[in-house]
């Protein structure tokens, strides 16, 4: 039976491919506040800027790569049973060849109702004031914003619950629930953490690699694939 590895990445591993982050030095988000484009709040209060900047960040994921740390994970699947948990809400884990890919956060590439959070449809284009779901209520981006409920943390819990190894890769961990996803892994299962300003606590069976996700994932591929 093979070995279960569990990732969970963050923002790191796609800021490679070109992708920013609000969590930049200035807290802002492609030059938002994300209280404004990120919370049930900042729709209510301005759907069309907050559709609009879902937009511009749906248009960038077609000009951006999957890099070789996406490409080095979706490898692993030749020696290994591997689970990825993301907090991204991009598809570049999915177009690297992973085939098993949780997202909690949400995707840009769907969109949902806004009465109904399980009335999800694929979306590739802009969404448009006026896009309305098959019963008549607007259409949201299939983000997990502030202040919501992650419908996919206890997915996640299951799978960390049989982790034979655990992966962390560019994510500060300090967002829950996502941080707390690691304190689900069994006792004593080995723990690789990358991330070029690793600020992990001390752990028992922690490997830290301190390299951007590129050049930390290559090295953690060829440590597993040797032993």
């Amino acid at each position: 039976m093979k070995k279960h590895i569990v990732v969970l990445t963050g923002a790191g591993i796609s800021a490679e491919s070109g992708i920013k982050t609000f969590r930049d030095a200035d807290g802002l988000w492609e030059g938002h506040d994300v209280m404004e484009v990120a919370t049930p709040e900042g729709f209510a209060a301005n759907p069309e800027l907050v559709l609009n900047f879902y937009n511009q960040r749906r248009k960038q994921l077609f000009e951006v790569e999957p890099n070789q740390a996406h490409k080095d994970l979706a490898s692993l699947e030749t020696h290994f049973k591997v689970s990825i948990i993301t907090q991204n809400v991009d598809d570049l884990h999915e177009r690297a060849g992973s085939t098993n890919v949780i997202h909690l956060h949400g995707e840009l590439l769907k969109v949902r109702s806004t009465i109904n959070e399980t009335d999800v449809f694929e979306w590739k284009t802009d969404l448009l004031l006026g896009d309305l779901c098959r019963n008549g209520h607007q259409l949201r981006p299939h983000i997990v914003w502030f202040g919501e409920d992650v419908p996919m943390i206890e997915t996640a819990i299951n799978i960390c619950e049989t982790a034979n190894v655990l992966v962390i890769i560019g994510t500060s961990m300090q967002v829950y629930p996502a941080a707390g996803l690691m304190h689900y892994v069994p006792e004593n299962t080995p723990t690789y953490f990358i991330d070029l300003k690793p600020n992990i606590a001390s752990k028992k069976h922690l490997t830290v690699i301190a390299e951007k996700a590129t050049i930390g994932v290559s090295q953690l591929f060829n440590l597993l694939t040797r032993s």
